[in-house]
């Protein structure tokens, strides 16, 4: 049996919750809780350990979803979570007030799993606030000497959200034929 993990990650109200439910074969495992501090001014329910999904592509092969905490004070999660992790899924939520501020605070959180897997990066709620663009998010990424796949998602669509797990899937082996 091939067990693969992927990590989704990025600020509160972005919609890694969504995303995994977009994905998953069977509705995710939740640890959602109310919201008591200034989450509760974008969402009454945050994350506080994870979500899980699951994905199983063939007899021989699962794919695990795992989706942080957004808060920073579950940080201790981030890295739990992260372990044996094959990539990592950045959401950033574009309506936030400097979303590449947020940007830089997960690469550099997650910083230890990507010096070994892949990130991809998916911007939601462009369709509410256009800019930045993408063009701005790969600028600041080529500034900071890095690379990665840039798309305008929608958390929603599952046909969206294939797309990153994809791309990540073309960053491990680009031979793989999907």
């Amino acid at each position: 049996m091939v067990e693969n993990k992927i990590i989704f990650t990025g600020p509160v109200g972005v919609g890694k919750t969504t995303a995994i439910a977009a994905l998953s074969d069977d509705p995710p495992i939740q640890t959602d809780a109310s919201a008591s501090d200034m989450t509760a001014v974008r969402k009454g329910y945050t994350t506080v350990a994870m979500d899980y999904g699951l994905i199983q592509l063939d007899e021989n092969t699962k794919v695990h979803l795992y989706g942080t905490p957004g808060q920073e004070r579950f940080d201790f999660m981030w890295d739990i979570l992260s372990q044996g992790s094959m990539g990592l899924i950045l959401l950033l939520d574009n309506t936030r007030a400097n979303p590449l501020k947020d940007l830089k605070f997960f690469l550099d959180s997650f910083a230890d799993l990507l010096k070994t897997a892949p990130v991809v990066i998916g911007v939601t709620k462009m369709d509410i606030r256009a800019v930045p663009g993408i063009d701005v998010y790969q600028k600041y990424l080529s500034q900071h000497g890095l690379v990665a796949p840039i798309f305008e998602v929608d958390a929603r669509n599952e046909e969206d959200v294939k797309q990153l797990v994809t791309a990540m899937l073309f960053q491990i082996d680009p031979g793989l034929e999907v």
